[in-house]
């Protein structure tokens, strides 16, 4: 049989390949013998379309120019092939393939085929990022995602890895949701890795009871069952909270055993069972469980460390120093095995050998080690005197690093990996031992950590890859050095986010001791070293001769959507042609974004060029006066406001008269003691800087923990916490020029002494916020009085988009107070959906505030990942320098008593007290086409990063359509293209939910009802809501979380909210308003107040 006649494929052949694409991948295992014949098959499939490729592309260079438009290569053809390679594993080619479909289909993100497949390949390499924003794609663009429950479950495995622990929860939550979906996992398998994010989030009881409920679960498969175990019983050992320390260390023994038993395979239970053993001091047993260990797991650094210290602790050296060798050469970067080899050496006054061992352990250990610097420290004084060791000197009781590095050990300890070269002395070929060892060999473990991209080398990664089809020779090896660097800084950061998960008070790391549950859920271990050097993921070098593409090939992927005409829409068309249009076919849901037919998610901006000068990356802030009640209501105060990011009105509450003692902690406490304040307790430090739990490091993560209390009660503690200044301030006999709400070096600000000093005198402080001012039976005086300001800046306004939502949403159209001590801070944030905010400070201390201008915010977000901090769900206190360094400006300025600030629609902002005082605020949304668009893109682009917007885009924008008159063409187009889009969405989902035989009733919508949310996905879901016929607690489900949890839509009930005609009259009376030219000439405006910068 020739090649032609083996490379024929049947039609029967391509029906079964035209099924198999990216969702068998975890189902359809081709390793196995269970699937040979499919495997043959997709084999043979590869195997055609590169030949039909390579041919292809001979016939191109054959032809002359003119003639080449007649070949016709199908992206989509592309895309199958890396389905194919993703099923065969061979992660390389796939990887390659799909990024050719990527160059090559400029709309690839509608195809969440295509974006899961693509996600796979990533997390394969463990490139996090990228893994995790194809995989958000995939669930945004198909919300009913077939394969949605593993998309999810990897989604919270990477935010669990990276600490995005709310994220994290998010996602572990989601994939829970959809009981009849088919999935890689079960049920059992996703509740022990909530149950570890619980016990990584420190929430060691929650965590203990989960462990606990899942072993009573008889359909627990063994492998699980010690999986279990072993955490349970790692936490009884190490978690103090967890009962008597007797107690505890039972139920961590009778746990390990049990895992033992369940898994008699593995060796992670007989180490940690030798740990506790050895934390009892039945020596022998200890002993025997890790000798057990090693036999069922050779390569374990962690057991031959604890063996050495065990040796240790018996006085056996030579013994220990062997098995700490053995150690350090399985894991070079063993930082606990190389400071125990130190400590062994100092033990044996072998000052030089402990001096090497101790810099081997790697920065990252010395400087989470105060005794540890100390003794490096001492160490280097004491070998900076010493005299050079002679040859024939005392004998030494051990052995050298170097000598001991090739020294034949005993039987019982010859399994183990093979030998490399010796690390040197700290030193070798300089004059002094100072030197820190440089480790020339590869024994040497002080790493290399690959330095990440910068942004711009990101940009360029991302403009090759576009172009990948297109690329000179140079071109293309930029290109793979960009993306090795990247991977293999993402690999690095995994391992280290993995290094401090887990970790407890008692600075016992578990990540050594615990099995990595997220290397586990992976099909093949996702270690870049595996990869092959001559198959580079993104090679393009080697694609020519497998990959490319010609029309006929198009019938191995079947076209999934309605093979009926498509339909043009757009904003001139009635509600009756509209209507008429999506009976014939409304379009995939893919197309119903509000922000418009065919237009993708929106991205978070990259910093913007031109790079700013010193002076424009720190700008002053923008100031103006009010002097009168005719400057506060003169429109050039409104346009001032909407000129820049954030501003300060000076003036404004005097000019008005506001009688702010309304908002005074002692009216507060007459009128309403006990009403509920939230509270956040902080770490009190200077504004401008932000220091971990140990204070030896400047971080971005801020940490607070949440209570609550009652006004009487806050009001006593903020009290009490003034008359403690005061009294401090006379103990120390501070000078006049200090302010009582400065804050001083024992505060948190660095000081002479160092990270010592900011520990020993670090305080807590407690913040009473979002204190709720909506109800106007309590809150009547304090809410009238906010009725003297100008119509931009009240709670409530004709000209304020939220006053038009027709239902409370707390703190954005109603009033929240702050209770404030010196310290107290709100992290660093977007308003929600990018809303304008308004914000008085009621006094008597100062506020001081920073803000990044919108335009910036992508560049704020960049510096949250590389912290390792989710924008969105995370806790953040930017570092302004680093902000300014990455090309972001930042405006910084103090907030006085009687102050409004202005904080513009995207304005990323931060703020903290300076002294004692209480702070008013609330949202405003301007009828500008800017305000209007960017709450919109915020609306989408949650619907992306999986984050519940709490302003209802859809039903707002109805209301409005319903309520005003536009004149802005901008705004007018913005309005149309959502009511549009919304309109076929709701047409869309009644077909087919009727073309289901679910029954559709109208329900309306009564006076104030909040809008509705999906209760899986928490997206807005808007007329047409499905909630399930019999349930007592009605949970309205958006179309696709339906589907997923029932795909014929059985037991579901269709509600409608509104009447199609209704919505069909106030669609087509949305037009554009054209105001009548004025009759007279216009009177004279005020006079525009002036702008100054702030005195202080």
């Amino acid at each position: 049989m020739d090649e032609k006649e083996e490379l024929h494929l049947t039609s029967q052949e391509l029906q079964v390949l035209s099924e198999l694409d990216s969702r068998q991948f975890g189902f359809l295992k081709l390793r196995g013998s269970e699937h040979g014949r499919t495997r043959a098959l997709v084999l043979k499939a590869v195997k055609y379309l590169e030949g039909m490729l390579v041919q292809v592309k001979e016939e191109e260079r054959a032809c002359s120019p003119g003639a080449r438009r007649d070949i016709c290569i199908d992206p989509k053809t592309y895309c199958k092939l890396g389905h194919f390679h993703l099923l065969l594993e061979d992660y390389a080619k796939a990887m390659s393939a799909y990024q050719k479909f990527y160059a090559l289909e400029q709309d690839n993100w509608k195809d969440p085929l295509f974006l899961y497949g693509l996600g796979l390949c990533y997390y394969h390499y463990n490139a996090f990022d990228w893994a995790t924003k194809a995989l958000q794609m995939a669930l945004y663009v198909a919300p009913g995602f077939s394969r949605a429950a593993d998309a999810h479950l990897r989604l919270a495995l990477m935010f669990k890895a990276r600490r995005h622990w709310g994220a994290a929860a998010v996602h572990f939550r989601r994939a829970r949701l959809a009981p009849h979906q088919d999935a890689t996992f079960t049920r059992l398998e996703l509740s022990f890795h909530a149950a570890h994010l619980l016990e990584a989030r420190g929430l060691r009881k929650a965590a203990r009871d989960a462990y606990e409920r899942l072993l009573k679960e008889p359909q627990l498969s063994s492998m699980l069952k010690a999986d279990v175990c072993r955490q349970l019983g790692w936490m009884y050992h190490r978690c103090a909270s967890l009962g008597e320390p007797a107690a505890r260390a039972r139920a961590a023994i009778w746990c390990l055993q049990r895992a033992v038993v369940a898994e008699p395979e593995s060796g992670a239970g007989l180490y940690l069972l030798g740990r506790c053993f050895a934390a009892q001091g039945k020596v022998h047993d200890a002993f025997i469980a890790y000798r057990n260990s090693v036999e069922k797991s050779e390569g374990n650094a962690d057991t031959w460390c604890s063996i050495g210290v065990l040796y240790q602790q018996q006085n056996q050296p030579m013994d220990a120093l062997q098995a700490y060798i053995c150690a350090v050469q399985l894991d070079k970067g063993h930082s606990a095995a190389w400071t125990n080899l130190g400590s062994l050496y100092e033990s044996c006054s072998m000052a030089r050998d402990a001096f090497a061992c101790y810099n081997n352990g790697g920065a990252r250990a010395t400087l989470a080690s105060a005794p540890l610097r100390q003794r490096l420290a001492f160490l280097r004084a004491h070998l900076a005197h010493a005299p050079v060791p002679s040859v024939t000197g005392k004998r030494r009781s051990l052995p050298s690093i170097e000598e001991a590095w090739n020294l034949p050990i005993s039987a019982e300890m010859s399994s183990r990996a093979p030998k490399a070269a010796p690390p040197p002395y700290p030193g070798a070929g300089a004059s002094t031992p100072s030197t820190p060892a440089t480790g020339a060999g590869p024994a040497a473990p002080k790493r290399d950590e690959p330095t990440p991209l910068t942004h711009h080398q990101l940009q360029t990664l991302q403009y090759l890859q576009r172009n990948s089809h297109n690329l000179s020779p140079q071109q293309q090896a930029l290109m793979q050095q960009l993306l090795s660097q990247y991977r293999l800084s993402q690999a690095a950061r995994a391992r280290a986010v993995a290094k401090n998960e887990g970790n407890c008070a008692s600075g016992d790391s578990a990540e050594s001791l615990a099995e990595d549950l997220l290397k586990k859920f992976s099909d093949s271990q996702p270690d870049i070293k595996k990869e092959p050097t001559t198959k580079s993921p993104l090679s393009v070098n080697n694609s020519d001769a497998v990959l490319g593409g010609r029309q006929p090939v198009v019938k191995l992927e079947p076209l999934k959507t309605d093979p009926l005409k498509p339909v043009s829409f757009h904003i001139g068309m009635s509600a009756k042609q509209i209507m008429d249009s999506c009976k014939d076919n409304a379009g995939p849901p893919t197309s119903w974004s509000v922000l418009g037919d065919g237009c993708g998610p929106p991205e978070p901006p990259g910093v913007p060029p031109p790079r700013l000068s010193a002076e424009q990356l720190a700008p002053p802030a923008p100031f103006v006066y009010v002097e009168s009640k005719r400057d506060a209501f003169s429109p050039q105060l409104q346009d001032f406001c909407l000129k820049h990011p954030i501003a300060v009105v000076r003036g404004l509450t005097a000019a008005l008269k506001l009688d702010l003692g309304l908002f005074s902690t002692k009216t507060l406490v007459e009128a309403w003691p006990d009403h509920a304040v939230e509270v956040r307790t902080q770490l009190m430090q200077s504004a401008d800087e932000n220091w971990d739990a140990s204070g030896r490091r400047r971080v971005w993560a801020c940490a607070s923990h949440r209570s609550h209390t009652t006004v009487r009660k806050y009001a006593q503690y903020q009290a009490g916490s003034f008359q403690d200044s005061l009294r401090e301030e006379r103990e120390r006999g501070a000078a006049p020029a200090h302010s009582a709400g400065a804050l001083s070096d024992s505060d948190g600000r660095e000081s002479g002494s160092g990270p010592a000093k900011r520990r020993r005198t670090a305080r807590m402080l407690r913040f009473g916020t979002n204190v709720d001012l909506s109800d106007e039976r309590k809150w009547r005086p304090q809410l009238t009085e906010l009725q003297k300001l100008p119509a931009f800046a009240r709670v409530a306004s004709a000209a304020n988009m939220l006053s038009h939502v027709g239902h409370v949403i707390l703190g954005m159209n109603t009033v929240q107070l702050y209770m404030k001590v010196p310290g107290s801070r709100t992290p660093g944030h977007q308003e929600n959906n990018n809303f304008c905010s308004i914000n008085i400070n009621i006094g008597p201390g100062d506020c001081e505030w920073f803000g990044v201008p919108d335009a910036y915010w992508g560049g704020v977000r960049e510096l949250c990942d590389r912290h390792g901090l989710s924008y969105l769900h995370g806790s953040w206190w930017p570092d302004p320098d680093e902000l300014r360094a990455h090309g972001v400006p930042v405006y910084r300025f103090t907030q006085r008593p009687g102050d409004l600030v202005w904080v513009n629609a995207g304005c990323v902002h931060w703020v903290q007290a300076t002294g004692w005082c209480n702070n008013i605020a609330w949202n405003v949304g301007p009828l500008t086409a800017r305000q209007y668009s960017l709450a919109l893109e915020r609306y989408e682009w949650n619907k992306v990063q999986n984050f519940k917007s709490i302003v209802p885009m859809v039903h707002l924008t109805w209301n409005l359509a319903r309520n005003i008159r536009v004149s802005d063409p901008r705004l007018h187009r913005a309005m149309r293209t959502c009511l549009l889009q919304t309109l076929r969405a709701a047409a869309g989902t009644l077909q087919t939910v009727r073309a289901r035989g679910v029954p559709v009733r109208f329900h309306g919508r009564a006076r104030g009802e909040a809008s509705h949310y999906c209760g899986a996905c928490e997206r807005e879901v808007w007329h047409a809501l499905l909630v399930r016929e019999h349930e007592r607690r009605h949970v309205v489900h958006c179309l696709a979380c339906a589907r997923r949890a029932s795909p014929t839509l059985q037991g579901f009930l269709c509600l409608e909210e509104h009447h199609v005609e209704e919505l069909s009259l106030v669609y087509d009376a949305f037009t554009l308003h054209r105001p009548a030219p004025p009759l007279h000439a216009p009177a004279a405006l005020p006079p525009t107040p002036t702008p100054t910068p702030t005195p202080d």
